[in-house]
């Protein structure tokens, strides 16, 4: 059955499912904005459209007097830009999928958009089209390939045109963003678009249902393109493939539908900041605890970096997409193609968290028992209960707990603990 172009029809489309079996993604925040590399990626905004004075006082002491915005695209090189380097480190942090920024919404767009003239990584800059560079890295290395894409640029005449007639008019998205996102899907093929950008204006305005109409009957990804749900001013948690919702959004029970949510390693911005401090970054234990969490609440975890304007992803995130990957190493199985448990977490500790795959349970503990056993009072163990543990040899003892549930006597570990975020203990023969 085709598709028609109204949200009734569209929900109704089943999520491809290599989403559902993916779980964690690496979203790459990445443009103009990394020139000035202060504050946000809502740098130009900030400094423009709210004449916000520490960044109006930030551009005179660094930037010669009467600089545009403009002016940055020039610096925002990628010299150092090496697509395959990416791939590799974003399949040892254990990425099924990379969601790249193909536009902000500063409206540069990272490959040759033909409405985007002189404002693009072919005209200026890099000379280089981003987003086909890695797209190809990606697709050698078999991870899934999402496109970030904002419909709304802040200061696009003719958007701000279309805004003055209160939406009347659509000539920035007949000319401009309908244009762009057709390009990018039939010359880049993209598995997932993420739509961002949609807060001002009504789905009548942005063309969104003919659009996705179009991808889910005739484009070449139409069947396994998956979309999330900022689509129009009252789009979120309601409209589209998955839900993001909103940024870093953790529902805290079981959603009823699929949904994402979205990290940054960085907790101050997504867009790369030259004077982070170390302190504004997330560690490991965070990062595993919000994976965790996220996944027995049925979501993918995306987590965020920001390359500098040389196109280099900064040690310290280096180091923290290592840690990740090394934790799913052991603990993958836990995580991937996993399914949300009939309970989600143990007791409302938030220190122990439940997946699970057919009959097998997982049980991932954040913090290690004191005394070396672990409580589980939620699955029903039976006479033929086995438990092991992800990375260790062996099957570990246990017994009925006095209340209901077991009692999982742990490996001895070396004192002290092995500096790690989460363990997993595989649960076999219960209810």
């Amino acid at each position: 059955p085709r598709y028609r172009p109204d949200w009734a029809s569209l929900d109704a489309r089943p999520l491809p499912a290599w989403f559902e079996q993916a779980k964690v993604g690496v979203f790459v925040h990445w443009g103009v904005f990394s020139v000035p590399a202060w504050g946000s990626e809502w740098f130009w905004w900030h400094w423009r459209g709210e004449h916000r004075p520490d960044y109006q006082s930030f551009v005179q002491r660094r930037y010669p007097p009467g600089t545009a915005y403009a002016d940055f695209a020039p610096r925002f090189t990628a010299h150092d830009f090496q697509p395959r380097e990416w791939a590799r480190l974003f399949q040892r942090a254990g990425a099924r999928y990379v969601v790249l920024t193909t536009k902000h919404h500063e409206g540069f767009t990272n490959w040759g958009s033909p409405v985007s003239w002189n404002w693009n990584s072919l005209d200026t800059g890099p000379h280089r089209d981003l987003v086909g560079e890695l797209g190809q890295a990606l697709r050698e290395s078999n991870i899934r390939y999402g496109l970030y894409h904002s419909l709304l640029e802040w200061f696009n005449p003719l958007y701000l045109a279309d805004k003055e007639s209160g939406f009347k008019t659509q000539n920035f998205v007949l000319k401009k963003t309908m244009p762009e996102l057709y390009d990018l899907v039939l010359t880049y093929k993209p598995d997932l678009i993420w739509s961002d950008g949609d807060w001002e204006a009504p789905e009548s305005y942005w063309n969104s249902t003919s659009f996705l109409a179009w991808l889910y009957n005739d484009s070449p990804v139409k069947d396994t393109v998956v979309v999330n749900d900022r689509w129009c001013n009252n789009c979120s948690c309601r409209h589209g493939g998955y839900y993001n919702c909103a940024d870093k959004y953790q529902p805290g029970t079981l959603p009823a539908h699929k949904w994402e949510m979205c990290s940054s390693i960085d907790k101050l911005s997504w867009g790369y900041r030259s004077n982070m401090h170390i302190s504004e970054l997330m560690d490991e234990t965070s990062i595993i605890k919000e994976l965790v969490q996220t996944v027995s609440f049925g979501g993918n975890y995306l987590l965020n970096v920001g390359p500098t304007k040389e196109g280099v992803i900064v040690p310290i995130f280096q180091e923290r997409l290592l840690a990740l990957g090394r934790w799913l190493d052991t603990n993958g199985e836990a995580i991937y193609e996993s399914k949300p448990w009939r309970v989600q977490m143990e007791n409302s500790t938030g220190t122990i968290w439940y997946t699970s795959k057919g009959p097998v349970v997982y049980a991932i503990f954040l913090i290690w028992p004191l005394d070396n056993v672990l409580e589980l009072s939620s699955p029903t163990p039976s006479p033929a209960t086995q438990v092991t543990m992800l990375g260790f040899a062996g099957t570990l003892k246990w017994q009925r707990s006095p209340g209901k549930g077991l009692l999982v006597t742990l490996p001895l570990v070396p004192s002290p603990l092995p500096p790690q975020s989460g363990w997993t203990v595989k649960l076999e023969g219960v209810k």
